[in-house]
């Protein structure tokens, strides 16, 4: 799931998923941290999810996929379009 919180200067991108789906931990990858690993993990949140936030420049559009443990890559089901293999986010 993605949630967005618009800026005057940026976009605020949360990405988050199920405590335990995947398992293990998960990074989210993608063109705005150059497709590096662990830049952006996800954490524990109160509400029993796991959560990340991005801070990407307004009006762009981003490629990006989930890392799971075990080299298990996968894409955002709510991100609602596709670049190739990637999920898309526009912000």
């Amino acid at each position: 799931m993605l949630e967005r919180m618009l800026h005057k200067d940026r976009t605020e991108v949360t990405f988050i998923l199920p405590t335990d789906t995947p398992p293990g931990p998960v990074s989210v990858v993608g063109d705005f941290n150059d497709w590096r690993p662990g830049v952006h993990t996800l954490r524990p949140r109160e509400d029993g999810k796991r959560a990340v936030t991005v801070e990407l420049p307004p009006a762009s559009t981003h490629s990006f996929r989930y890392l799971a443990a075990g080299d298990y890559w996968f894409n955002d089901e709510s991100a609602g379009d596709q670049d190739g293999p990637n999920s898309r986010l526009c912000t």
